[in-house]
């Protein structure tokens, strides 16, 4: 039986990871052109639609709903599952150090409340939805995250990392290959499971020591100062400034009801996880501390 997924951002990390996740799982994928596409004219006959739109941060409050409701009026039109990739700002700052399934949804902060909000609408829709949450991606080519842009940009360079917050604290990590490829097998399963499924995917608890011995690197503290600086003429900073918790406050993903369900998933190892995607900002002309290492 042919299986067909629309995916909505193909081009963006999540979306080009859960092509190719799909696909390999003898899914037939369609990528979602804003320019020239009507959602819900291509949206007929599909099975899932892979959420991956994701706007920045300044757009959250304008955009994010009012996105998400044509992708659930699209998808009750046609019976069609939503994918969509969660993240762990709904659970806010006073987050427990261990994140389940029924841990509360409490966060205070705008773009928390938001995503809160977005699940929410998901739930109410009676449209079949399968939830996968997970913390920060590592991805292997670079996409202007925190791991890239920020942690290990110049690693090649100093031999450093450079950290956002406390670097002995533990941090939810998902390498976006190993959490896609779950998402692919969850949606092979979609009819088994119920209405509104939310599901954690642990990947990764790694302290930013931790990440800097896999890589044979120091820890360098990042300063925050500039970002404050350039704030007012860049939108996107409050956003982040907003988000900085996350990298004080001790947190780990327990995904022991994604386990029991897909219980063959092997994850990456996580020392070839994070080589792999430090190696597009490597130097080849440059000696290179630790980030060349074999496993």
């Amino acid at each position: 039986m042919t299986k067909t997924a629309l995916i909505l951002g193909a081009t963006g990390r999540f979306g080009r990871h859960m092509t190719t996740a799909l696909q390999a799982n003898n899914w037939q994928t369609r990528a979602f052109d804003r320019k020239s596409h009507d959602l819900s004219a291509v949206a007929k006959n599909v099975d899932t639609i892979v959420y991956g739109w994701n706007p920045a941060y300044h757009k959250w409050s304008t955009e994010c709903l009012g996105q998400l409701q044509q992708v659930i009026d699209a998808a009750r039109q046609g019976n069609a599952t939503i994918l969509f990739p969660g993240n762990i700002y709904p659970y806010g700052a006073g987050m427990p150090a261990s994140l389940t399934e029924n841990t509360l949804h409490a966060a205070t902060n705008a773009l928390g409340k938001i995503r809160i909000e977005m699940e929410q609408m998901l739930q109410a829709s009676g449209v079949k939805t399968i939830i996968l949450r997970a913390g920060d991606f590592i991805d292997t080519e670079p996409m202007g995250n925190w791991f890239d842009l920020i942690i290990t940009k110049k690693t090649y360079k100093n031999g450093k990392i450079s950290y956002p917050g406390n670097p002995n604290l533990p941090h939810a990590w998902a390498y976006l290959p190993d959490f896609a490829a779950a998402f692919a097998e969850l949606a092979d399963k979609r009819v088994e499971l119920p209405q509104f499924t939310t599901l954690n995917f642990a990947g990764y608890t790694l302290s930013g020591a931790e990440i800097a011995a896999l890589l044979n690197a120091k820890v360098q503290k990042m300063n925050w100062l500039p970002l404050r600086i350039v704030r007012p003429f860049m939108p996107t900073i409050k956003g982040l400034l907003e988000m900085r918790y996350l990298w004080n406050t001790p947190h780990q993903i327990d995904d022991s009801a994604l386990q029991e369900l897909l219980p063959n998933l092997r994850p990456t190892p996580v020392k070839i996880a994070l080589q792999t995607a430090v190696s597009f900002n490597i130097n080849p002309d440059q000696a290179v501390i630790g980030t060349r290492a074999t496993v």
